[in-house]
């Protein structure tokens, strides 16, 4: 559970899993400060962390040469009512073209891309 509260700054929220914390805000273009990630930039990195941490789970698990992996995400938003998140992954390590192709479609199960591509509903807890 992640919890979010207002800073003395416009925009600017400290969030909190009651063990970390960080800071998410607005660009100074849109009146924040620029001190911390932007809400959309949040959803980039829970990809691309969830991704990555995947890859090297599955090297690790099936005893690939696996270096290192990185991961890019952005949320082309340019579609009206619609949202597509692009990524792309790099690895590093001396992998076979099967250990490629396997890792590549491994990351297809990644916990945060499965939700993301489930039916979505909000509801408020009172």
């Amino acid at each position: 559970m992640i919890t979010a509260g207002s800073e003395c700054r416009p925009y600017k929220t400290k969030f909190t899993n009651k063990t970390l914390v960080s800071f998410s805000d607005n660009t100074t273009e849109k009146g924040g400060s620029g001190d911390g990630f932007r809400p959309h930039e949040l959803l980039e990195a829970a990809f691309a962390c969830c991704m990555n941490m995947s890859v090297r789970m599955y090297a690790e698990e099936n005893s690939m040469n696996l270096d290192s992996v990185t991961t890019t995400v952005t949320i082309d938003r340019s579609e009206p009512g619609e949202a597509c998140f692009e990524y792309s992954i790099q690895l590093s390590g001396d992998l076979s073209k099967e250990e490629t192709d396997s890792i590549l479609e491994a990351v297809k199960n990644c916990p945060v891309r499965k939700t993301l591509s489930s039916k979505l509903s909000f509801r408020i807890r009172e």
